[in-house]
């Protein structure tokens, strides 16, 4: 059997690990890589080991084709040239700048691609780019580093601000910081040569910082933030009724807030009074908006900030679909890339779910289909089709018009059997009823309890 056919046997069976080998190449190749990472750093520098190596073998972890850098490295250490241990240096060396570099630069890219395949989501509110911004702290690594062998604490190796445009689904800027404990307003400097003309930034209370609102304005940007106590403001008028929701009452009120400089900014304060308190046991949502009332009403905007789930979401599914935090990376540098490789893959996944959307509509797939079950599909093909079809057989995928790409990955699109991967659905969460430990009796044998029942 030839490449070729071999190719042709793999569109016919699993079109989606095509698809998303085919976006690598397309987004992804050595060349373009290694551009970014020369074109982002000036710490670093190439001699035997590349870049693009490098970052191959940490997606083979992320999308958990093998479980450490160091199993992917001895599938195919003889292609590397390499030892274990440059591979290591190079990873805990990175410029935070260059994993900032690789999620911006590829998700442009993406975005062109879903662009072209007419594969976006119904936009949230008409003529503003919404924008998601949330905070991600990596998880405890383990302790493999001798400054960590005797500390009880947990180890953090780094955090992240993260944009997230809901309309593409993807994650599509981060700030990265090494500094596990910072604060996440010490980063804030940084979103402001982030803000777009238009930009609807979307944020919780902890983003309610004077200094970021006025920053997101002089940008012609929007916000729709929560109010957090800490942030002083003058009412300019008294509340006004302005209706409900199906979650409850809602009053409107016009205050000024000034930043450092002095400048006084006038925006809206939209407060729900709930009808069920929130999990934290809030019994109202103070909310701050400067998007002009003809564009959305008080309760268009409190709708509007409930979507703001999304990018929790995509941090849930970011760790459940992929390997975003390995532990074994304790070096903040990389850790911080490892994080960044799993956005781009996730970004991917993104782009796959687009085609799908573009070929049998929004609501099919976002009511049937599975995210988990593409990327386990991913994570069982992606390394034999590597091996079974040589890399020059994917390089066509590259030199391809956006037109011609597209058709491409919308003709793959049609060949998925949806069933495949359908999502599963659960009922309304009931409330727990399971008796707590008997005292003194913490285990109990699952044998014996069963054998009892008979």
């Amino acid at each position: 059997m030839t490449a070729n056919q071999i190719l042709d046997r793999f569109i016919e069976k699993a079109p989606l690990s095509v698809m998303a080998r085919a976006l690598i190449e397309r987004v992804l190749s050595p060349e373009r890589l290694n551009k970014c990472f020369e074109d982002a750093t000036d710490i670093q520098y190439t001699r035997e080991l590349l870049f693009s190596t490098v970052f191959s073998l940490m997606t083979q972890v992320v999308i958990k084709v093998f479980p450490s850098i160091n199993s992917a490295y001895q599938s195919q250490s003889d292609d590397i040239g390499t030892s274990i241990t440059s591979v290591y240096n190079k990873l805990n060396g990175f410029d935070t700048k260059v994993s900032e570099a690789l999620i911006e630069e590829t998700g442009a890219d993406l975005k062109s691609v879903i662009n072209t395949m007419n594969g976006k989501c119904a936009p949230l509110l008409p003529g503003f780019k919404i924008k998601m911004l949330d905070g991600n702290c990596i998880e405890a690594s383990d302790k493999r580093i001798d400054v960590l062998r005797d500390v009880g604490s947990a180890a953090l190796p780094g955090k992240s601000l993260v944009i997230y445009e809901p309309e593409y689904e993807m994650a599509t800027s981060i700030v990265a910081c090494e500094d596990g404990h910072a604060q996440e307003r010490s980063l804030f400097g940084s979103i402001k040569e982030r803000v777009e003309k238009n930009d609807l930034f979307i944020m919780d209370r902890n983003f309610c910082v004077r200094s970021l609102l006025g920053n997101i304005i002089e940008k012609d940007g929007y916000f729709l933030v929560r109010h957090h106590k800490q942030m002083p403001y003058e009412p300019v008028l008294d509340e006004v009724d302005a209706g409900s929701t199906d979650t409850g009452k809602l009053d409107e009120q016009w205050i000024n807030f000034e930043v450092e400089d002095g400048t006084v900014h006038r925006v809206r304060k939209i407060r729900l009074e709930l009808k069920s308190k929130t999990r934290d046991g809030d019994k109202e949502l103070v909310l701050i908006t400067n998007v002009p009332k003809k564009y959305a009403t008080a309760d268009v905007i409190a709708k509007l900030y409930r979507k703001r789930w999304n990018i929790e979401t995509m941090f849930q599914e970011l760790e459940s679909y992929l390997e975003s935090e390995v532990n074994s990376l304790g070096y903040p540098k990389a850790a911080l890339f490892g994080f960044s490789v799993a956005v781009v893959a996730y970004n991917i996944l993104a782009t796959m779910k687009s085609a799908l959307r573009a070929s049998y509509g929004e609501e099919k797939i976002e009511n049937e289909v599975s995210g988990y079950y593409i990327a386990g599909e991913l994570s069982r093909t992606y390394e034999g089709m590597n091996l079974a079809i040589p890399e020059e057989d994917w390089e066509v995928y590259s030199t391809m018009s956006p037109g011609e790409f597209a058709s491409i990955l919308l003709q793959l699109a049609e060949k998925v059997d949806l069933r495949k991967y359908k999502k599963s659905k659960r009922g309304p969460k009931k409330e727990s009823t399971r008796p707590k430990a008997e005292k003194g009796k913490p285990h109990v044998s699952t044998a014996k309890l069963l054998l009892g029942r008979k």
